[in-house]
């Protein structure tokens, strides 16, 4: 300090207050002493004291010099009288105090007026003011070490006490040292050396007059307050600014930094805030700067004069220049400055390191760090973080580079923080409101120095905005918590949030997200992850290579993508950058990379889409057409989002029910690998399931299928497959049909070993049966048939496989195009059941209860079998016979037909493929060919077996044959509505076009009646009527007949005819018309060839007789021709003899 105290200039201003001069012992003795006042100094230095200083201010000689009064005085006497108690006029002090601190609209007349000053600055200019210091401050000097080694009768003495008026505990003193300052900072020219260093500034910028007498107490006050205004000016670089000395403006802020501890001595703000004081800060006791701080935490009051708040704002500004300003500040930081080394920076200027801003961020680091800063001096960086936050115009970088953005769309709106906040609004909106690069910059430098992301109590206009929110969704976090801006992003987009806290929100995040560091809990923990893997430096420095912005692009590529192990990040900063992420899933603007990447592309694709979430919606689905760098991003993002679907917190929010229901244990996993996704589509129909939830898993479903990356589970398990047997293929869709395509030929080909791995084919089988929900998610079906979708299936809501349904119901009006897909898709889903998605969903129960022992492959096949049990779903039974009227409508669509009858095909119905186009269904027409090769009883065994099946089954259900309901639709609509009607399964139209055989008009439809007939002759197995009218019969007379081939036909034909067997009367009847029948058919279509004939001679009843009289006939025929060839052959001896 002694050190400081000597080297010129002497400490500036107060410091080197040249010869502070003393007063008379008068002056300790002021009204606001206490009732018993402490002992006066010695009489002698006062008495020595007083006279020269009266003479030299000009005032009448006094009878003795110890005893001169101001209140004496005649030129003062009518002011004193006006104003002051009477009680204080014996103390020259008091009265001085009293006519200083009048209101400014109290005019004292000029001659008092010129008194009082000269009596003031001889009084601080008396060499022996030095003594009496001594003398008052005796036992304070030996206690202060720097002040005791002081040289004595330079007014280092003086200085040294001034600088340490905080530590001074004795009374007389520190009265002392309060007064004596109150007088010389009632006019700057009273302060030694300061009118020399600020004369021609003064007079530059016209700040007053510095002729003596020429102004009034209260108007150099206002000097010191233009230099003050002046020198915040040159700071914002405003336009037409006069520039200020160096050593002028290290005086001006010298004197602010002496006046910090009580506002009484900022005589500008004294005047201006002295009716606010007493409305505001009325308890408040003066010194140690409290009655600043009262001020400042009133300033945007409503009560609050403008006057006041101007000069509050101008002090504000100064502290913002050089911290030392604010006396609590610089007191309570003291220590924890030396100790962090915050002044040490020889890199920066001396100035800088006075700065508001450096202070905050060096103290900040520290803190960040974990390293001990003192409660008080946090304390007082918070007051001063919200003071930056609240006023924007207390940082010069804002004001300088901010002003175009101000004037023109945030005029006004400066109070509680709300002009930053509008610039920070604009600072986050598209290209056509952004604000200038530069003031982009300010705003994010002003967000690091005030640091509201460590305590949201900082940003007054949150604050305020949010108070309701936080009381209500965050009560249990304790208040200043950084994990308050968390809550309130969690809850962001709920019912909770209201709107003004939702953008003041979303405005601060979108500067918190573009530097890692602000969120204090990442920072906390990842800065040794950061450190260690992507090369950070410092809470308050920044590297070139690795840009605050960049930083957690790295942590999060170390979070998902890096597999070796001594890279990845810890389990404490993965789960914080889950959260960020998770957050940022919120608004593609908390995504600096996104929206940098991304601004055009947005403006070009989604400029429509403007609620929450819509617009990363739309770059995934504009995927193809993004630029390449957007591109890169979006998919980027995509992928990430696949492994872990918390990500996107507005699906989970939406999803709740659901996963509560069914996916909780997959999603209380911390680390998720695309389960809980898999989970959601799975139970994407249940009924917990919401329209936003659905149509948010089914957006995923179909982003996924732009490229198989975007399936976690999937691109783990096929990366290699997809790599070795399908490169250059990117679309998902592509890749499964590649893979399917392979394992399908290996397992047709019974391959040993399979190309594709295990671990891939079961998620392959995943993706199939995910894909067959949605026409959507397949495009090469999807594509095709929009046209006939919009056509046929205007009402039908897609997934839940209902598109489809409703185009395979349609099938006969669709497109070519579309036609040809749908028989394609039919052909696989009936060679494989399970990516029948409507089969699997409707008879899921019917699977578990009969067939849970079946192969996959054979599902529908076990469900036929178990069709007509009493236990069978009459929903799943519907759903069974759609499936096998489509399989009736083309042999391939039946895999079990297609290979049992792989060489009876050819060989009978050859004709038939032949004119048979290769994308056409053949309606049934094979199958029918095949019907009448099995009634001729020429088919091959494992084919007969299999025709006979579909015998039953079409016996018993008409719609089951093709060909009969393509032909006899009318007839069935005219002869059988009844019967069609009832849908009872149970044969009964069919008997009725049988009983009804000669009125059907439509030979057509008569044919396959009649074949119709004939196929039940061949086998009663197929006509169910006769079968359950016969069977006890056929028990009792035909048990030992093996059946198949008409057999068991014959012997019930036999037992008819035999008068020894009594028959069913049920059994005789029915029996009886299908004789009446057959020979009816016999009439009207006659066998058409050789083996027709046979097969009518061979199921006729008279079977036996025929055979004999056809044998007689051949023999009869044999000698007839034996004879007669005896005789027409005869030949005369005479040619044998020749």
């Amino acid at each position: 300090m002694a050190a400081q105290s000597r080297s010129p200039p002497l400490l500036l201003l107060v410091s080197s207050l040249c010869l502070w001069s003393s007063v008379t012992v008068l002056g300790l003795n002021v009204a606001n002493a206490p009732a018993e006042p402490p002992k006066q100094p010695d009489v002698r230095a006062v008495d020595h004291l007083d006279a020269p200083v009266a003479a030299a201010a000009g005032a009448s000689q006094p009878r003795r010099a110890s005893g001169w009064k101001l209140a004496e005085e005649a030129a003062c006497r009518e002011d004193l009288t006006r104003l002051c108690p009477k009680q204080t006029w014996s103390n020259n002090l008091a009265v001085l105090e009293c006519l200083q601190d009048r209101r400014e609209e109290i005019e004292l007349a000029p001659d008092c007026n010129h008194l009082l000053w000269n009596y003031k600055l001889n009084l601080t200019t008396d060499p022996k003011f030095e003594s009496v210091a001594t003398e008052v401050c005796r036992s304070t000097i030996a206690e202060i070490k720097e002040c005791n080694e002081e040289e004595r009768g330079r007014g280092y003495l003086v200085s040294c006490l001034v600088d340490h008026r905080g530590n001074i505990s004795e009374y007389q003193c520190n009265q002392y040292i309060t007064k004596i300052t109150s007088i010389i900072f009632s006019d700057y020219r009273l302060i030694c050396g300061f009118m020399d260093k600020c004369k021609e500034d003064i007079n530059s910028l016209r700040c007053g007059s510095i002729n003596v007498g020429q102004k009034d107490a209260h108007s150099q006050g206002e000097v010191i307050a233009c230099l003050e205004r002046a020198l915040v000016r040159q700071a914002e670089q405003q336009e037409r600014v006069h520039p200020i000395k160096e050593e002028c403006q290290k005086a001006i802020l010298r004197v602010a930094e002496l006046s910090s501890d009580d506002f009484h001595l900022d005589r500008h703000l004294f005047f201006a805030c002295r009716d606010d004081r007493e409305r505001f800060c009325q308890n408040v006791q003066a010194g140690e700067g409290k009655v600043y701080k009262c001020l400042f935490n009133h300033k945007f009051e409503e009560a609050m004069s403008e006057k006041c708040r101007d000069a509050l704002t101008t002090r504000q500004k100064l502290i913002s220049q050089d911290y030392r300003v604010s006396y609590s500040l610089a007191k309570a930081c003291k220590l924890d400055l030396r100790k962090q080394r915050c002044s040490l920076d020889s890199s920066l200027p001396r100035a800088r390191e006075a700065r508001l801003s450096y202070l905050l961020l060096c103290l900040e680091a520290a803190v960040h760090r974990g390293r001990p800063v003192s409660g008080e001096c946090q304390g007082e960086m918070l007051d001063f973080r919200r003071m930056l936050m609240e006023d924007f115009s207390l940082s010069p970088e804002i004001v300088l580079h901010c002003r175009t953005e101000i004037e023109a769309q945030c005029s006004g709106l400066h109070r509680k923080g709300r002009t930053l906040h509008c610039l920070m609004r604009l600072g986050r909106g598209d290209r056509s409101s952004a604000v200038d690069s530069v003031c982009q910059s300010a705003l994010q430098t002003l967000i690091q120095s005030a640091d509201p992301g460590a305590d949201y109590r900082i940003d007054r206009a949150l604050n305020e905005a949010c108070e309701s929110v936080i009381q209500t969704a965050c009560k249990h976090i304790r208040s200043g918590d950084p994990m308050i801006l968390s809550c309130l992003m969690e809850h962001l987009y709920t019912e909770k949030m209201v709107g003004d806290c939702e953008h003041r929100l979303l405005e601060l995040q979108y500067f918190i997200s573009r530097d890692w560091k602000l969120d204090p809990i990442l920072y906390r923990k990842c800065q040794g992850d950061a450190a260690r893997l992507c090369h950070t430096l410092g809470w308050n420095e920044t590297s070139e290579l690795m840009p605050p912005g960049a930083v957690f692009s790295c942590l999060y590529r170390h979070a998902y993508r890096t597999e070796e192990q001594g890279r990845r990040l810890s389990r404490d900063c993965k789960v914080e950058v889950q959260r960020i992420l998770h957050q940022r899933a919120l608004d593609v603007k908390l995504d600096p990379e996104l929206q940098k990447r991304c601004m055009t592309d947005l403006g070009k694709w989604c400029s429509d889409k403007t609620d929450t979430g819509q617009e990363l919606e739309c770059l995934q689905e504009h995927l193809e057409d993004l630029v390449s760098s957007c591109r890169e991003v979006v998919g980027n993002l995509t992928e990430l989002e696949s492994e872990d679907i918390q990500i996107d917190a507005l699906l989970i929010r939406a999803c709740e029910p659901i996963i509560q229901a069914h996916c909780h244990d997959v999603a209380d996993n911390q680390i998720d690998t695309g389960d809980l996704m898999e989970c959601l589509v799975q139970n994407k129909h249940q009924k917990e399931m919401n329209e936003k939830c659905a149509v948010g898993v089914t957006h995923f479903q179909l982003i996924q299928m732009k490229d198989f990356r975007f399936s976690y589970k999937f691109k783990m398990a096929c990366k290699e497959d997809v790599l070795r047997l399908c490169p250059n293929i990117k679309k998902k869709v592509d890749v499964v049909i590649c893979l399917s395509t392979t394992v399908r030929n290996d397992t047709l080909q019974e391959v040993r070993d399979q190309r594709v791995s295990l671990k891939c084919r079961k998620q392959l089988r995943v993706e199939e049966l995910e894909m067959s929900e949605d026409i959507r998610l397949e495009p090469e079906l999807y594509e095709p048939c929009k046209s006939d979708i919009s056509r046929l299936c205007p009402n039908v809501a897609f997934g839940n496989a209902q598109m489809i349904e409703c185009l395979k119901e349609q099938k006969k009006q669709l497109s070519q195009r579309c036609h040809q897909r749908i028989f394609k898709l039919q052909e696989v889903e009936m060679s494989d059941p399970e990516l029948d998605y409507q089969l699997m969903r409707v008879c899921k129960q019917m699977i578990k209860r009969f067939c849970t022992e079946a192969d996959a492959r054979n599902v529908l096949q076990c469900l036929k079998q178990n069709k007509n049990s009493e236990l069978m779903d009459p929903k799943c039974k519907q759903m069974i016979t759609k499936r096998q009227i489509t399989q009736n409508t083309d042999y391939r669509l039946n895999p079990v037909l297609r290979k049992a009858c792989r060489a009876d095909i050819p060989k009978f119905c050859q004709s038939i493929l032949n004119k048979a186009s290769e994308d056409s269904e053949l309606e049934g027409q094979i199958i029918a060919c095949l019907k009448l090769k099995y009634a001729d009883q020429r088919l091959s065994p494992d084919c007969e077996d299999q025709i006979r099946v579909i015998l039953q089954e079409s016996a018993l259900d008409y719609r089951l044959d093709p060909q009969l309901q393509m032909h006899c639709s009318d007839e069935i609509s005219r002869l059988c509505a009844e019967e069609a009607a009832a849908q009872e399964q149970t044969g009964q139209v069919e008997e009725c076009l049988k009983a009804n055989l000669l009125k059907i008009k439509q030979e057509v439809c008569k044919k396959e009646v009649l074949n119709m007939l004939k196929e039940s002759k061949a086998d009663i197995f197929v006509d169910p009527v006769l079968h359950t009218a016969c069977a006890l019969d056929l028990k009792h007379h035909c048990a030992a007949i093996t059946p198949g081939r008409g057999r068991q036909m014959s012997c019930l034909m036999e037992a008819l005819q035999d008068k020894r067997i009594r028959l069913q009367p049920e059994c005789k009847k029915r029996l009886q018309d299908r004789i009446d029948m057959w020979s009816y058919a016999a009439k009207v279509a006659p066998a058409e060839g050789f083996s027709d004939l046979a097969v009518q001679v061979m199921t006729s009843p008279s079977k036996n007789y025929i055979l004999l009289m056809m044998a007689l006939g051949v023999c009869v025929l044999f000698l007839v021709g034996l004879l007669c060839g005896r005789i027409t052959k005869r030949v005369t001896r005479e040619l044998k003899d020749r």
